[in-house]
């Protein structure tokens, strides 16, 4: 399946899917042609079994996601129509950002505003440089943030703290950013790569069916309590127990080796 459009990219290494969004002239900023594709690439990343672990990134050195092309604006979200149709791809590519299944990391340099952070907070985890840049200008254009990425925001780094980045729109250094868990990390600008690798390497050594419970009950967690699926939890924990995977992981840790994991 090809994968790559003009501002998308998708790449696999090994066990990694790497997501790039390569819109570099305008920050990475997202065109409704980026959201569409977003979909296509991680519905392949998802069907390959290879694939263990997805990276978000962006194109150059001077944004993650900037937020939406504003250039877009005056021709497919001109009124309130068009609004929703354009509300309509961009939120089913961010809803499906949130669903995936498999461990999801941004790794992030330069800006990441607006509609960025959004995306970035539908990952699992966040690692930047300490160059970066958060913030949400919302309150500077009239505009209303959208619920998804409100109810993330909050659950990072608690109502207090959302509410000012909301009512201020004032950008977030990343040293702000790690102290009240917006990012797991900031590290310097040559070591962003490796330490996302690290972490990407380190899943995919893991046991994937581990992974996908610990994912799915997380999520729960962050569900309203009447919503949350215990049954598919204590499923889920079962097919743990009852795997090749969790033999070869005791077998493992007897013998003093390295557990080689299939999923099954």
């Amino acid at each position: 399946m090809e994968l790559n459009t003009e501002k998308m990219i998708g790449e696999k290494e090994g066990g990694i899917g790497w997501m790039t969004f390569n819109n570099p002239a305008r920050r990475n900023a997202m065109s409704l042609d980026m959201w569409e594709a977003v979909e296509t690439i991680l519905d392949e990343f998802e069907s390959d079994d290879d694939i263990k672990v997805i990276v978000m990134r962006g194109a150059g050195d001077k944004a993650f996601v900037s937020g939406a092309d504003i250039s877009e604006f005056k021709e497919r979200r001109n009124n309130a129509e068009a609004a929703a149709e354009y509300a309509r791809i961009s939120e089913g590519a961010r809803a499906r950002l949130m669903g995936v299944k498999k461990p999801l990391i941004a790794m992030i340099r330069g800006y990441c505003l607006g509609g960025g952070m959004a995306v970035a907070m539908a990952a699992d985890m966040r690692f930047a440089t300490e160059d970066s840049q958060f913030g949400i200008p919302a309150a500077r254009l009239s505009i209303a943030y959208g619920y998804d990425g409100l109810h993330k925001l909050v659950h990072l780094v608690g109502p207090a703290m959302a509410s000012e980045i909301m009512f201020t729109a004032r950008r977030v250094q990343p040293d702000e950013a790690q102290r009240i868990g917006l990012i797991n990390r900031a590290v310097p600008v040559d070591e962003l790569e490796t330490a996302v690798r690290e972490v990407a390497d380190a899943i995919c050594r893991n046991a994937p069916l581990s992974i996908a419970a610990s994912k799915h009950t997380i999520g729960q967690i962050l569900t309203d309590k009447e919503d949350r699926d215990y049954d598919e939890i204590k499923r889920m924990s079962q097919m743990c127990f009852d795997s090749n995977d969790y033999k070869e992981g005791r077998e493992a840790f007897m013998e003093k080796r390295s557990p080689v994991f299939t999923g099954t």
